[in-house]
């Protein structure tokens, strides 16, 4: 008499059932190892995206390369025109100064104090030369006033550039923290995914998968697609074609050896 098992949904099976049922579990998970590996693979060149974009991003969090360099031209700018405005300041006081001399001078010619008409004629000239001195001085000073209000213009331009720059450094960087957030967050549940799938795959499968990795520049699982190891382009023999399709161990392209995996 054949021994049986009990079973609450489909009742009673024999030692052969069993048997069979096992048999199958096995080889549902024969099938699914290169998935798996090939699961992995694509978890892990996820990861190394998104690591190398997270390393890009960082290096872009806090850098104001350009702010400094608007920034020192601004500074730069806004020093020229305060000399400019020195200059303006130093040429009014001059123009004011030879006024004054010329007022005195034309005082002493009018009040009729001079009788001598060598020391008038004298007087009349150091007048005309004060005077022509004062129109040099104003024409320099209007030269000077001219260049101070093209470098305030300049001043107020490069000011509100900085702003406008400043104000979207702000919204870039902001823009960069959510990102980096949303990245690390990924990246945590994405090595979450990764402990898991390299939890069901046997040690074996997992030496040959990683010592692949690095020789086959991160490939080491290839996708059979009609008929061609998607790793090399070349059409597989119909045998490697059927032992992957079974699946029975993991098949390795007969040309690049890398393992193969069939949908």
């Amino acid at each position: 008499m054949s021994s049986v098992y009990l079973n609450e949904s489909i009742g009673i099976i024999s030692h052969a059932e069993v048997a069979e049922n096992c048999f199958l579990c096995y080889i549902r998970r024969a099938m699914t190892k290169a998935k798996q590996l090939y699961e992995l693979q694509e978890v892990d060149l996820s990861i190394e995206r998104k690591t190398e974009t997270l390393t890009q991003l960082r290096s872009q969090l806090g850098k104001d390369d350009d702010l400094v360099s608007v920034r020192a031209a601004l500074d730069t700018a806004r020093k020229h025109l305060a000399d400019l405005e020195q200059q303006q300041h130093t040429a009014e006081w001059g123009v004011d100064d030879l006024g004054k001399k010329i007022s005195l001078e034309e005082k002493k010619l009018y009040e009729g104090s001079l009788k001598n008409p060598r020391e008038l004629m004298n007087l009349q000239h150091e007048i005309e030369l004060l005077k022509e001195r004062r129109r040099e001085q104003e024409e320099q000073l209007l030269a000077i006033m001219m260049e101070v209000d093209t470098n305030q213009q300049g001043v107020a331009l490069k000011r509100s550039e900085l702003e406008v720059m400043e104000r979207d450094w702000q919204a870039d960087q902001e823009r960069l923290s959510r990102e980096q957030t949303d990245l690390e967050a990924e990246l945590a549940m994405l090595e979450q995914k990764r402990g898991l799938l390299r939890g069901q795959t046997d040690l074996a499968s997992l030496d040959s998968y990683e010592k692949l990795r690095q020789a086959k520049q991160g490939l080491a699982v290839a996708k059979v697609v009609q008929g061609r190891c998607e790793g090399c382009r070349i059409s597989l023999p119909m045998s490697d074609q059927q032992r992957a399709r079974a699946g029975h161990k993991l098949v390795a392209c007969s040309n690049c050896g890398r393992i193969l995996y069939m949908d």
